[in-house]
């Protein structure tokens, strides 16, 4: 067993992150290339070697002849059967050619073959890490500023910020710890090329997979996300279990978890809103902080009408139109904004607490012109001469106008009439005079019946006169 050579193996495995198979490759490759070096042919080499033990043995095979031209590929017989007597013409005799018969060239190609294989296969390593990467976030450490450019150390390899993945009017310190976005990984020869951004709206995507744990396990999906780096960013999310609230999920307690982006984007607002699968509904969220009157989207076309109020119009366009560029990108409609009187004057919105104004200020009219009255009245007055008539009739049939002439019986029910008017008036102005009017409590209740006996009997006999 060849425990050096099983010991180098092993290290440079763990620190290499390189395989003792592909390692073993690589040695069986560069002693063929030595015996190429040092024969000048390597056709009829070969290498035994042992995985578990690393030992390894290398091979000439030559052929038989009688008379060797080329001592390379072949050899005589008496030289074969001096290795073994059973060699005859034409057999293959495997001769084993020891290594340290190289020369020191042969030796240092074959040193500059297995170094060559480690690197290739540390750039692979590296290519495949990065690879699983790809659009996804990364810390890195600031090196330098190359003219416009800044250099990046991402651990095992170099990025490059280019100036247009920059965001305007930031500044970096060496030494300082960023979060990037890898936009793609280039294999090349000197290992590979990353392209990072700090622009892209997919690095606040990620920024909210590593902060808020509902949207990266799924129950907080974002649907779209909208931004202009450095200033804003209006993303739309939606929540697919009703118990969890979408917003407050990622807006944290008192703001945490949104802040904690906030901060790492170095204070670029973010606008966090509902998503609705009704663009009409969509687009009113997305227009926030603004208030919206009425929205008209058209699915087909891809576009919208919006109506604001007059003083929400500049608030709704946002600061150079900024609002509503977010919002056209975040629901991709294209948007077009007016305010109340402008829509108003060209036609666009439909006015109905001003119809119904209309429809009220009919009605005051009629009740104005004494039509209302009129109708009222009349209905009344028939109301109250068939309760004069019913009362009449039940007053016969009762007996009580019994020896009464037609003008004496009309004149009581006039007079009936007249105090039942009266009598109303009479408690209303008792009500209001606090009992003026109420009967005297200490009256003798049987005298007052008395009386009004006597003054019957009285009428009754001037009626028999």
């Amino acid at each position: 067993m060849n425990n050096e050579l099983y010991e180098a193996l092993t290290i440079l495995e763990k620190e290499k992150n390189i395989s003792k198979d592909t390692l073993l490759e690589a040695i069986e490759t560069s002693l063929i290339t030595a015996c190429k070096n040092h024969f000048g042919k390597s056709e009829n080499v070969w290498v035994d070697m042992n995985p578990q033990t690393c030992e390894y043995h290398v091979f000439q095979g030559k052929t038989v002849v009688e008379e060797v031209e080329d001592p390379v590929m072949e050899i005589s017989l008496a030289n074969a059967r001096m290795v073994n007597s059973r060699y005859e013409l034409g057999d293959t005799v495997n001769i084993e050619i020891k290594s340290k018969e190289f020369g020191r060239i042969a030796t240092q190609n074959a040193k500059n073959v297995i170094l060559q294989k480690i690197r290739e296969e540390e750039r692979k390593i590296l290519c495949e890490e990065y690879y699983s990467k790809e659009k996804d976030i990364v810390t890195g450490i600031v090196q330098r500023y190359v003219g416009r450019n800044v250099s990046i150390n991402l651990g095992k390899v170099d990025a490059m910020l280019t100036e247009n993945e920059q965001v305007r009017g930031e500044v970096f310190q060496p030494t300082e710890r960023i979060k990037l976005y890898i936009l793609e990984v280039k294999s090349t020869s000197k290992g590979p090329k990353i392209l990072v951004s700090r622009t892209h709206p997919e690095l606040v995507r990620r920024l909210f997979e590593s902060e808020v744990a509902e949207v990266k396990s799924g129950i907080v999906e974002i649907k779209s996300i909208a931004r202009e780096a450095g200033s804003r960013t209006k993303i739309a999310v939606h929540s697919n279990d009703p118990n969890v609230d979408a917003v407050g999920a990622c807006v944290g307690m008192n703001g945490a978890r949104v802040n904690a982006i906030v901060n790492e984007l170095r204070g670029e607002k973010i606008d966090i809103i509902t998503w609705n699968d009704n663009p009409a509904m969509l687009i009113e969220n997305a227009l926030s902080p603004a208030k919206v009157i009425s929205v008209i989207a058209d699915a087909e076309e891809k576009s919208a009408k919006v109506v604001v109020p007059d003083y929400q119009l500049s608030l709704a366009i946002g600061k150079e139109g900024q609002n509503a560029r977010l919002a056209a990108r975040l629901t991709g409609f294209k948007i077009d904004i007016k305010s109340e009187t402008q829509a108003r004057e060209a036609g666009d919105f439909f006015d109905y607490e001003n119809d119904y104004e209309d429809a009220d200020e009919y009605d005051y009219e009629d009740y104005e012109s004494g039509s209302f009255e009129e109708s009222e009245e009349s209905g009344y007055a028939d109301d109250l001469q068939e309760t004069e008539d019913a009362y009449a009739d039940s007053q016969e049939e009762s007996g009580y106008t019994d020896g009464l002439g037609e003008s004496e019986s009309g004149a009581q029910i006039d007079s009936l009439d007249e105090g039942f008017y009266e009598g109303d008036s009479g408690y209303e102005a008792g009500e209001s005079e606090s009992g003026l009017n109420e009967p005297d409590s200490t009256e003798d209740e049987s005298g007052w019946e008395e009386d009004s006996i006597h003054a019957g009997d009285e009428d009754k006999e001037g009626a028999g006169e």
